[in-house]
C-alpha cells in the first residue's frame, strides 16, 4: 500500500527498488517488452558509431540491444535495483542512475534518445521530453514505445477492466498521468510538438504475452508491477477474488495449443529535434 505523503515518483520509485518487483519483471513481463526493441531502434534509424540514450532502460534490454548494433550506448534509470541489474546483464554497457526529468548530460550530445515503456511512469512525462529534446543533437531523432489501449493491449487492459467492475480504481495511490495516455497518438503528437519535436509518427507493433497458466498474467501482475500491484493488493479478498477469476476467464479465451497467447501490442513513437528547438 502507498504511504498517503508520497509523491507519485516517491511511489514509483520505491516499488520499482523492490528485488521481487525487478525480478519478476525480468522473468515474466520482459518477455513481452523486448519484441518491440527492434521496432524502437529501427525508428531512430540507429547506427554504428552513433550515441545513442536509453531512458528508464529497467533491466538494461534496450541499450544492450543497441551496443550490439554498434552504438555508443547509456542507459539511466531511476532505479538503482534497476541500474544493477542492467550493469550485471550487460557488463559493458555504460549505466547510471539518473532522473528522465533532469538529466545529467549537456546539450546536443545524442544521436538518439530511446524510452521502451518509460513513460507510463514518469511523473511529468511533458519535462522528460523536454529533456530528450534538450540532449540530442539538432536532427537527432527520439523514439518510445507505450502499450497500446487497454482494449488491444488485454494483457494489461484485462487488469483494469476487471478492477473496475468487481473492486475498486479509487484506492488512494498518488496522482499520476493515466497508464495509457501516450497510448492515444494524436495526445502523443501534441507532447512531441510541445517539447521541440517534429514529424512524429506512430506504429502499431504486434506483442503476445505467451503463459501457460491463465492465471499467470494476474500473478505475474501482482508482483512484477507497480501502480497495479498496489491496486490489486488494496482491494478485498472477495473482490480480489473475483478480479482474479475475471482475469483467468479472459486469459482462457485466448488458448492456443498448450498455452494462452495473450496480445499485447505496443505503440512505437518516433520524432525528429526541431531546428528551431533550443537545447
Amino acid at each position: 500500500m502507498a504511504n498517503s505523503d508520497q509523491t507519485f515518483r516517491e511511489f514509483e520509485l520505491a516499488g520499482w527498488e523492490e528485488s521481487r518487483v525487478v525480478t519478476t519483471y525480468q522473468d515474466h513481463l520482459a518477455r513481452m517488452t523486448v519484441q518491440s526493441i527492434d521496432s524502437l531502434l529501427d525508428a531512430v534509424q540507429l547506427r554504428a558509431g552513433s550515441r545513442c540514450l536509453d531512458v528508464a532502460t529497467g533491466p538494461g534490454y534496450i541499450a544492450g540491444a543497441a551496443a550490439e548494433r554498434g552504438a555508443d550506448a547509456i542507459g539511466i534509470d531511476f532505479s538503482a535495483a534497476q541500474v544493477r541489474a542492467a550493469r550485471e546483464k550487460y557488463p559493458s554497457v555504460r549505466f547510471e542512475q539518473a532522473d528522465a526529468e533532469s538529466l545529467p548530460f549537456e546539450p546536443d550530445t545524442f544521436d538518439f534518445v530511446v524510452n521502451g515503456f518509460g513513460m507510463c511512469h514518469l511523473p511529468d512525462p511533458d519535462a522528460a521530453l523536454r529533456e530528450a529534446c534538450r540532449v540530442l543533437k539538432p536532427g537527432g531523432r527520439l523514439a518510445f514505445s507505450v502499450w497500446d489501449v487497454p482494449e488491444r493491449a488485454v494483457a494489461f487492459g484485462v487488469i483494469y477492466e476487471a478492477v473496475s467492475a468487481h473492486g475498486s480504481m479509487d484506492v488512494g495511490l498518488p496522482a499520476g498521468p493515466n497508464f495509457f495516455l501516450f497510448s492515444d497518438p494524436e495526445v502523443s503528437a501534441r507532447a512531441l510538438e510541445r517539447a521541440g519535436f517534429d514529424s512524429p509518427s506512430f506504429r502499431q507493433v504486434k506483442q503476445v504475452w505467451r503463459v501457460s497458466d491463465p492465471d499467470e498474467v494476474f500473478n505475474v501482475i501482482a508482483e512484477g508491477s507497480v501502480r497495479a500491484r498496489a491496486t490489486l493488493r488494496a482491494q478485498s479478498p472477495s473482490a480480489r477474488e473475483a478480479i482474479k477469476q475475471a482475469v483467468r476467464n479472459t486469459v482462457a479465451g485466448y488458448k492456443s495449443g498448450d498455452a494462452y497467447e495473450v496480445p499485447a501490442p505496443a505503440i512505437v513513437a518516433v520524432a525528429v529535434k526541431s531546428v528551431a528547438a533550443k537545447s
